[in-house]
C-alpha cells in the first residue's frame, strides 16, 4: 500500500540507466502492481505534468540534470500519492532550474498532495508560501508559517 501512496524524489535521481524515460515510469507501475492497460495513459499524464511528454523515448544520459529531476518527479507522482518526499531535489541544479522544480512541486501540492521537501537552500524555499521547519541536531528549532515567523 505505502509504496503506491508515497512518492519519493531523490537528489541523485535514481533513474534506471538502461531504460528510456517511458520505461523508467513503466517500471514503477509494474512494481506497484498497476494494470497494464492504463499504464500508457498514466505515464503520458505524469510526463506531461512535468513538461517532458516529448522526451519519453530518451535515455537518461541524453537528459540534462533538470530533465532527470523532472523524470524523478513524474515517477514519484505516477501512482497519485497522498505524499511526496523530496530529498534535496534542487541540490545539483542551477538557480533557474531549481525554481522550475520547486514550481512543479508547488503545483503538485496545490492539487492536494502533501510535499515534504528537505533542502539546505533556505533562500529558495522562502519564496514559497509554505510551512518551513528548520532542523538542527535532529530537532525542530524554528517554524515559519506562511512567511510569518513562529517559534
Amino acid at each position: 500500500f505505502l509504496r503506491r501512496k508515497i512518492g519519493i524524489v531523490f537528489q541523485d535521481f535514481q533513474l534506471l540507466h538502461d531504460r528510456n524515460v517511458y520505461d523508467n515510469l513503466a517500471f514503477v507501475l509494474n512494481v506497484t502492481g498497476s494494470s497494464n492497460r492504463i499504464n500508457k495513459k498514466k505515464i503520458i499524464n505524469a510526463l506531461s505534468e512535468v513538461g517532458l511528454a516529448h522526451k519519453q523515448s530518451n535515455m537518461p544520459h541524453e537528459l540534462s540534470g533538470g530533465e532527470k529531476q523532472r523524470v524523478a518527479i513524474a515517477r514519484a507522482i505516477i501512482n497519485e500519492p497522498f505524499l511526496v518526499l523530496a530529498d534535496e531535489p534542487t541540490g545539483n541544479l542551477d538557480p533557474e532550474t531549481a525554481d522550475e522544480i520547486l514550481e512543479i512541486l508547488r503545483k503538485i501540492n496545490s492539487r492536494g498532495t502533501s510535499v515534504i521537501l528537505a533542502t539546505h537552500n533556505y533562500d529558495l524555499v522562502r519564496k514559497y508560501n509554505a510551512k518551513i521547519i528548520r532542523l538542527e541536531g535532529g530537532k525542530a528549532v524554528k517554524v515559519l508559517l506562511k512567511k510569518k515567523e513562529a517559534d
